[in-house]
């Protein structure tokens, strides 16, 4: 027999008495709390920006040399930083750059564009749930990212229900058992060391029992390298496939945003061997090198869908370039 644990009695009653200020600050908005999670990186970033701005009346090379080097200092990369370097200098060759303002807003259209550039709408099933499979190492937020997500969509009057399918990492079961129960949603989970699927197969029965709008699979920490765990993954996707037609719909690949470059290159393996759909970018507020965003979205080819941005029930916002790009640079 299916067990639901969690907070809510009736799962298809829709979330009535999450706070306000769970879903989101009202004093700050979506912007303002963008702005407030990406400080650090604009105070190294927008400062050396403002530096070249306020200093260049005509761009030369020496102007685009030390945009060079502020964009490199956030960490979004040399293959990405080449790339907008080499369309700032032809569009300088086409037709002169009048001084640092012009500059910045060419520079804001090519860090959106970028940004934009793998968004996508995310496709809705033909019938509920729609099933969602959150991967990644361990450290990276995970667990919590999923029970975040869980409140996230709950305060928009989603029936959620989450699984909890890392049954390797101690602890982790428990872990989102209390985010489960601080978001008001319910969980299903079976023993440390259970089958990650099995508990997989009792969810999404569950969540089709139920009529619950979106099943949020929490799923074991893992090295792309480790060959075993992959193979449990694969056969997770198989068994929500076999349940739910077109499952999982989407693939969050969790990404610390403090590990910059060095993530950016076990994320680029780990999207080959996990079809992975879009990223979670967390402790986006923790990093002065939140270009790590920017790089992903260029060499990845992947939508940042969700940013963490501090360690409360609403801090997790949905990721907008436009907002992104403004907070960093105005």
């Amino acid at each position: 027999m299916i067990k639901l644990f969690g907070g809510r009695k009736d799962p298809q009653e829709p979330a009535t008495d999450t706070p306000a200020a769970e879903a989101e600050s009202p004093a700050l908005g979506l912007f303002g709390r963008m702005k407030q999670a990406v400080t650090r990186t604009r105070e190294s970033f927008s400062s050396r920006i403002e530096g070249i701005v306020s200093l260049t009346r005509t761009v030369d090379e020496t102007a685009l040399e030390e945009l060079e080097s502020a964009l490199l200092t956030s960490d979004i990369g040399v293959q990405t930083t080449t790339e907008i370097l080499d369309a700032l200098r032809d569009r300088a060759r086409r037709q002169a750059i009048e001084g640092g303002t012009e500059l910045r807003d060419l520079l804001k259209a090519q860090l959106r564009g970028i940004l934009e550039a793998p968004q996508r709408p995310v496709p809705a099933p033909d019938a509920p749930p729609k099933v969602t499979f959150l991967v990644g190492v361990n450290g990276t937020g995970k667990t919590t990212s999923a029970g975040k997500l869980a409140a996230w969509l709950r305060a928009r009057n989603h029936t959620v229900l989450l699984c909890a399918a890392d049954t390797f990492r101690a602890a982790a079961i428990e872990q989102l058992e209390v985010w489960a129960s601080r978001s008001g949603v319910e969980m299903i989970k079976t023993r440390q060391g259970g089958d990650p699927a099995a508990v997989l197969y009792d969810a999404a029965t569950a969540a089709r029992a139920h009529n619950i709008s979106d099943l949020i699979v929490d799923t074991a920490g893992r090295l792309h390298t480790k060959t075993g765990l992959m193979d449990e993954l694969d056969k997770m996707r198989r068994t929500a496939a076999k349940l739910i037609p077109g499952a999982p719909h989407e693939v969050l690949l969790v990404m610390d945003a403090t590990t910059g470059q060095n993530g950016l290159q076990q994320a680029r393996l780990f999207t080959q061997a996990a079809g992975v759909t879009g990223i979670v970018l967390t402790k986006l507020d923790g990093t002065a090198k939140g270009g790590i965003a920017v790089a992903i979205a260029r060499e990845l080819n992947l939508p940042v869908r969700f940013a963490g941005v501090g360690e409360k029930m609403e801090d997790l916002l949905e990721f907008s370039p436009g907002e992104f790009v403004d907070a960093l640079l105005g």
